[in-house]
């Protein structure tokens, strides 16, 4: 049942697709990348787009068959069926939207806004369903399994591949662009964008679409608070302390006086090698992307691509989130410990033995300890504090949807210009 469920909403999905693909198109300021070799061959040539959107896709079936051989599972054939299917929804579609023929440009512009929402929403329905994927993706995915490629990298090379040889066929037949325009730029951009925004603000929709694979997790999980509950009840107490602090206020060298004095583990740059381990990136790679989120909005421009291939295959900001996510409460079952930033109070907001600190400091006190910690001057140590500052609150804001600091997400917040002694002092009462 909840198989046929999730094919069911597939093809909802993939019609939903079409529509977007179709509205984009009428919108005459190019299509999505994918379509772009299909459209311009239909303008040149009697067969129509969803046409050559089939032939297109059986020829990149056949590609995978080459690259994959003997590795080309016999589920993947299941995208011919997929692509016939495909293709006649975008000829029913294109059909059903003839009426739209937007003269003025920003009629034109508000026609492939929309179809780019539609067509993300599509891509959401695609990946949520999580059974059959289109053949371009499938393209990418027998790349990268076959050369170990970037899934990202891999898919902006294909779809860039895509619209490039768009622009030269356009060029061949007419001697100019024509039906690669702009509005496939724009598509390239937002589509997966869109997709990912449905799929973070859409995440609690999925209990109520498959209620039976969240009723056996929602069993297990009580299982298992049960059986915790149980061994908390014949074992000392173990409390976790996290911390979130400000750059340049000097919690991290506070927080390690705490965990020493209350003979706690302590855990900061520990953290990046457990989750290593876990990831397959080096220690380096994961310290310097780890709450460093310098746009969320562009953050999720560059990223988007990971929209279309797998909703298992994470980008690698979102794959180290995840990884420490799981160390942090790996950490925190074993109790008695100091655990600083990476959105712990966050990760940990359920846990009633977790006591959420954050420190902050004025500017010139954190000014001083910069400038006498890194070497800089005044100027450069205030621009870095601003910078860091700016990078924790973007990140912490797209892994939570909360605000930065704000006293409501912890239990107490504490000036560290009053001195390590005295906070010490308030964390043990605290406790």
């Amino acid at each position: 049942m909840n198989k046929l469920k999730r094919y069911l909403l597939f093809l909802v999905g993939l019609f939903i697709n079409a529509l977007g693909v179709s509205l984009v198109t009428k919108a005459s300021l190019g299509t999505s990348p994918i379509s772009s070799i299909p459209y311009v061959l239909s303008l040149k040539f009697p067969l129509t787009l969803g046409n050559f959107t089939i032939i297109f896709s059986i020829l990149l079936i056949v590609l995978q068959i080459a690259i994959l051989r003997k590795n080309f599972k016999i589920e993947n054939i299941l995208q011919i069926p997929v692509s016939i299917a495909f293709g006649y929804f975008i000829d029913l579609t294109m059909y059903l939207f003839f009426w739209v023929k937007p003269g003025n440009y920003g009629m034109k512009l508000i026609a492939l806004l929309a179809g780019c929402i539609v067509l993300g929403f599509g891509v959401y329905l695609e990946v949520l369903a999580d059974v059959v994927m289109l053949p371009g993706e499938s393209f990418v995915r027998a790349i990268v399994q076959t050369w170990h490629t970037n899934f990202g990298t891999t898919k902006i090379i294909f779809d860039s591949s895509m619209t490039v040889i768009a622009g030269i066929l356009s060029f061949i037949f007419w001697g100019k662009l024509n039906g690669v325009r702009e509005g496939t730029i724009i598509a390239a951009l937002l589509v997966g964008f869109i997709a990912r925004t449905f799929g973070k603000h859409l995440e609690f929709v999925k209990p109520y679409i498959f209620p039976e694979e969240y009723g056996e997790k929602n069993v297990e999980k009580q299982s298992t608070n049960e059986s915790v509950q149980h061994k908390n009840e014949n074992t000392p107490q173990k409390n976790v302390i996290v911390i979130g602090r400000q750059y340049g206020s000097g919690g991290h060298d506070i927080g390690k006086m705490l965990a020493e004095h209350l003979g706690y583990a302590f855990y900061d740059q520990e953290i990046i090698k457990m989750a290593a381990g876990t990831t397959g990136m080096t220690p380096e790679f994961i310290e310097k992307k780890e709450e460093s989120m310098t746009n969320s909005l562009i953050y999720d421009l560059v990223n988007q691509v990971y929209q279309y291939g797998n909703e298992k295959e994470e980008a690698p900001k979102d794959k180290i989130f995840e990884a420490e996510s799981k160390v942090i409460k790996e950490l925190a079952e074993k109790g008695n410990c100091v655990i600083i930033g990476r959105c712990s109070d966050y990760i940990l907001r359920d846990n009633s033995r977790v006591l959420k600190v954050f420190f902050t400091a004025p500017m010139e006190s954190r000014i001083q300890r910069v400038t006498s910690r890194l070497g800089m001057n005044r100027k450069d140590a205030q621009r870095k504090i601003q910078r860091e500052d700016k990078r924790r609150a973007d990140n912490y804001r797209y892994y939570t949807g909360r605000i930065w600091g704000a006293a409501a997400n912890f239990d107490i917040t504490l000036n560290t210009k009053l001195g390590a002694e005295y906070i010490m002092k308030c964390v043990e009462n605290a406790l």
